[in-house]
């Protein structure tokens, strides 16, 4: 008898399965869209801007109102002033109107040749504005005693508009100007190389002393919980007072480090740990390790746990040595963990900025690329150039995540 051939393709219960997969799946898939994929393309947009901090907002027209003069005395020369500006100093506007709510009780002696005014309403056509443009205007009043007994003219809020093009939301003016400024740049090299060398050191350094301290707790004996919780302190403690820990202990008037060191004799003078080069790099590397090893610890801890105890006690059997123990039986069921968190603390460690700049701010050779992109987009009010220091850092990042895939893929091949 001849086995029932399986329908092609989806039948209707699976397709309405799908839908309702699909369906639920929706939020999430909105919801990491919104959350990471857009503010990702923002960056990646003004990153081929020649965007200033202060062209994030569009250019718009400003306009101040007062009354100059002492209408209540009947001064001849009183007149009322709009006081007119561009908000932006390169961008044009054109279109400009001016209209503001005519107060009663007061009269116009004289209007100007832009101005009207209608039934109680004053329009203002001011035409195109420049960047940078600056203007008055000037319209001589008189007040009768009406006026005085209503609302000040001061209360009217004149409404102005224009037109004009936003460099931050408009599809032209794309350049590559903000990466020709980043890679033209000596200093360039010199911010990648310190990130480089504070990655990869505070990376390994942070997984090999996570391995040590995973050792050292494998096995149980009296206080092992205590420890275990002394150890997660660096990675729990908020990272401003650890940081101003780090300052205080290590500083050169005061700090106990150098104390401690010119007593036994180790150094004549006081040291700079954060404040010279390269010593302030090794110690911003230090923290790094010291900080977030316990991250490692737990994970490798865990995974420690887990061997099964018989191929130990196989190895005592057969008179192996602790350290043929560890490079034949440990590391192997290691290697799938210490790559997963090889790879989480190199991508975390290179977007690390708040270490950094809470210990040397980025000075005495600490800069990393993150550092710069705070300086470029807030210190030199270049948000352009912040945002394609971004990009690098992003396209760096997943460069490296695809050779490391592909490594891993190639080793676990063999």
């Amino acid at each position: 008898m001849m086995e029932p051939v399986p329908p092609k393709g989806m039948g209707p219960l699976a397709r309405r399965e799908a839908r309702l997969a699909w369906g639920l799946l929706f939020p999430t898939l909105a919801a990491v869209a919104l959350v990471v994929i857009l503010p990702l393309l923002a960056v990646f947009w003004i990153a081929f801007k020649p965007i200033g901090l202060a062209e994030l907002r569009p250019p718009a027209p400003v306009v101040r109102e007062d009354i100059r003069g002492d209408l209540e005395e009947g001064d001849p020369d009183a007149y009322l002033r709009y006081r007119l500006r561009n908000s932006s100093q390169d961008q044009a506007i054109t279109g400009v109107t001016l209209t503001d709510t005519w107060p009663e009780g007061l009269s116009a002696t004289e209007m100007d040749p832009r101005c009207t005014l209608d039934d109680a309403t004053l329009t203002c056509d001011l035409g195109d504005w420049e960047g940078g443009f600056r203007d008055q205007i000037r319209i001589p009043v008189a007040a009768d005693p009406s006026y005085f007994e209503g609302p000040d003219v001061e209360a009217s809020e004149p409404v102005i508009s224009g037109r004009a093009n936003n460099v931050l939301t408009s599809f032209s003016g794309f350049t590559l100007e903000n990466f020709a400024r980043i890679f033209n740049g000596a200093e360039f090299w010199s911010v990648l190389g310190v990130t480089l060398f504070y990655t990869v050191f505070g990376t390994a350094g942070a997984l090999i002393l996570g391995l040590f301290a995973a050792m050292l707790l494998d096995k149980s004996f009296t206080g092992q919980g205590i420890l275990r919780g002394l150890y997660l302190f660096p990675y729990v403690a908020p990272v401003i007072a650890v940081a101003f820990a780090w300052i205080l202990l290590f500083d050169p008037y005061s700090g106990s480090a150098n104390a401690l060191l010119m007593q036994m004799g180790v150094t004549s003078q006081a040291i700079n740990f954060f404040g010279e080069r390269p010593l302030a790099l090794i110690m911003v590397t230090l923290f790094e390790i010291w900080r977030y090893f316990p991250l490692s610890f737990l994970f490798i801890l865990a995974r420690m746990q887990s061997i099964d105890t018989d191929m130990y006690e196989a190895a005592d059997m057969d008179g192996a040595s602790p350290f043929q123990k560890f490079r034949y039986l440990s590391l192997p069921q290691l290697l799938g963990i210490l790559s997963v968190l090889f790879l989480l603390r190199f991508i975390w460690t290179f977007n690390k900025f708040d270490d950094i700049f809470l210990l040397t701010g980025g000075n005495a050779g600490t800069r990393v690329l993150t550092v710069n992109v705070y300086e470029q987009a807030f210190a030199l009010s270049n948000i352009g150039a912040g945002a394609a220091v971004a990009v690098v850092i992003f396209l760096s990042l997943i460069l490296f995540s695809l050779f490391f895939f592909r490594v891993m893929s190639r080793e676990e091949g063999l």
